[in-house]
């Protein structure tokens, strides 16, 4: 998930309020995050296994060691302690540009291989990436008091390259928060509705794909997507107007089905229906601007 919006519109927020609605970690996941944690030196001596998924949030300085994972020998990176849990990438544009491009491999493969002369090391790098940038490098509290060229804007968020926005699932476009907003007395919903949601939606893909490698709808294979995310219709007909419009590669395409597949498990549909398919395709944000 990319959120792209103005300063004090939530990103931050959001991110961290994300590891409420998710579900205790399975036993293989925690075990799993426990070993890369341990490894690392991190996992806290009078503790057991990790029991909540990690958050990590690395600095915009980070190194690509630090990130990635390196060192002699090579140790766990940040990519690899967020395994089974959330990356939060502050500032995305703001990371060196190797460093993005860097992720490529970890999205699409859930795993990392830190290559070094006195050896070499494969971690696993499952994890949920989700991340937050300004409109622009001035980080201008709106577009209308932006100070910067539209040039200057596209070329700061170009820094996310095509390569890399493919493999995010979710662009959401934020608008900075109004003064009517502030003042409102509405109570949104809490956490745990949502994480009720989640848990139900979860329980259906660990029924779906019972003996599977897949464990979430976002590891579905190939043939998993026929069978599973089979869209007809009016569905199928908002699809080929996405792609043709957008230009969405083969792999945007497989992440909208995803998506689509993901948000009718969220309320409950065992068929996608063409308004789940419509709302993936809404999440879409920088492929319809940039």
């Amino acid at each position: 998930m990319l959120r792209v919006g103005p300063p004090g519109v939530g990103k931050t927020m959001l991110a961290r309020r994300m590891p409420g609605i998710l579900p205790p970690l399975a036993r293989e996941d925690s075990i799993e995050a426990s070993v890369i944690w341990s490894v690392a030196g991190l996992l806290p001596a009078d503790r057991g296994l990790l029991a909540t998924p990690p958050f990590r949030a690395p600095h915009h300085s980070v190194s690509d060691a630090g990130l990635i994972g390196g060192g002699s020998p090579p140790h766990p990176g940040e990519v690899s302690l967020a395994h089974t849990g959330i990356l939060f990438m502050d500032e995305l544009p703001e990371f060196s540009q190797h460093a993005l491009e860097s992720l490529r491999g970890p999205l699409e493969d859930g795993s990392v291989t830190v290559v070094r002369a006195a050896g070499s090391a494969s971690f696993p790098a499952r994890f949920q990436l989700v991340a937050a940038a300004n409109p622009c490098r001035r980080g201008c509290p709106s577009l209308a008091a932006c100070a910067c060229t539209v040039h200057e804007r596209q070329r700061y968020l170009g820094r996310i390259s095509r390569p890399l926005r493919d493999r995010i699932d979710l662009h959401l476009d934020l608008s900075a928060v109004s003064f009517a907003e502030l003042r409102a007395d509405g109570a949104g919903e809490v956490s745990a509705a949502i994480r009720a949601r989640v848990v139900a939606a979860r329980a259906r893909q660990a029924a779906r794909f019972a003996g599977s490698p897949a464990r979430l709808n976002a590891h579905m294979s190939t043939r998993q997507l026929r069978r599973w995310c089979a869209v007809s219709g009016e569905g199928a007909r908002l699809l080929g107007v996405a792609v043709a419009r957008l230009g969405l590669s083969a792999r945007a395409y497989h992440r909208v089905l995803k998506v689509s597949r993901t948000i009718a498990d969220l309320g409950g549909h065992e068929t996608i229906a063409a308004e789940h398919v419509s709302e993936a395709i809404q999440y879409r944000d920088l492929d319809q601007t940039h």
